[in-house]
């Protein structure tokens, strides 16, 4: 009678000890990346050079806070803001009529925003703001009938000219950025609501426009931040703003260019406000759409605070 050999685990290799320590660790070699080093020193050394050749101009430094808050300064402030809200009003309001009709099946509505809007994109703002200027020399009255008539030098002010500039160019973006926002509701929202009887404009109210809301805001933004700089061209026509008065301060003190950055102070600052004010309206309107917004720049910084404080491989 053969023995049968049987195997088992006591014939298999044996295994290594296992350290008490458990398992080595993985050394982790971080890659090197010299371009970033490279471009990094570049940019600060570029960067530095630029802040020793402005050191070493004839720039009296002082002139500027010296004018910083100076009663013409504030008021070109206020002017500037009070311009960009009008305008940009007038801009909005004309740009949803705008696309409205640029979205309707009637073609001679369609056509006539069509035209406007390829008329405004099309000539550079500052043309725009001559042309209403100086349209007294072609038209001696207004004459709008037994409603208003007057000469139309009295009553195509600075201000009037600096709205109608800017307000109307407005409209023609604001049209087509009106438009992206419409066309991006599905269609279906409108079919739903018209089956349960809304009619036309109320369906635009309450269903179309308050989901292309998120659309719009975002560029609307954009557009309000770009309008405050380009307040800046009405000082062609007489017009008194920030950069305007910034000029007569300019020249009435003998420091030009410092008026200059100060005046671009002033623009930066107003800025960086609207754009915390648009992130926080995006955030506002992105709720519907994200199921996780984004953290705010103050969550940012109590994350990182709170993160410093924390040991290393531990929890908080």
């Amino acid at each position: 009678m053969t023995d049968i050999k049987k195997t088992g685990p006591a014939d298999e290799p044996p295994t290594p000890p296992t350290p008490a320590g458990g398992p080595e660790a993985i050394k982790a070699i971080p890659v090197r990346h010299y371009g970033r080093y490279l471009s990094g020193a570049i940019a600060l050394i570029a960067f530095a050079a630029i802040v020793y050749a402005f050191s070493q101009g004839r720039i009296n430094w002082d002139a500027i806070p010296d004018y910083f808050f100076d009663d013409r300064i504030l008021k070109g402030v206020g002017q500037t803001l009070l311009l960009t809200a009008l305008s940009m009003v007038i801009g909005v309001v004309g740009g949803i009529l705008l696309a409205v009709m640029r979205l309707s099946k009637n073609p001679v509505t369609s056509s006539i925003a069509w035209f406007y809007i390829w008329f405004f994109r099309g000539t550079p703002v500052l043309v725009q703001l001559f042309v209403w200027f100086n349209l007294g020399l072609v038209f001696e009255y207004i004459n709008l009938g037994p409603v208003y008539k007057d000469e139309w030098s009295s009553f195509m002010t600075p201000l009037l000219t600096a709205l109608l500039g800017l307000g109307l160019n407005e409209a023609a973006y604001m049209a087509e950025i009106c438009r992206a926002g419409l066309l991006s509701v599905d269609e279906g929202q409108t079919e739903a609501s018209q089956a349960l009887g809304m009619s036309h404009s109320k369906t635009l109210r309450r269903i179309v426009v308050p989901q292309a809301m998120r659309v719009i805001v975002p560029p609307t933004g954009n557009e309000v931040i770009n309008m405050l700089k380009t307040t800046s061209l009405v000082a062609a026509v007489q017009f008194s703003e920030l950069f305007r008065y910034a000029q007569d301060i300019g020249q009435t003190s003998g420091a030009p260019v410092e008026m200059y950055f100060l005046a671009a102070a002033w623009y930066l600052i107003m800025t960086s406000v609207l754009s915390v004010g648009q992130y926080y309206l995006e955030r506002y309107y992105a709720r519907g759409s994200s199921r996780s917004l984004p953290p705010t720049p103050l969550q940012k910084i109590r994350a990182n605070v709170l993160s410093l404080g924390r040991p290393k491989g531990g929890s908080a």
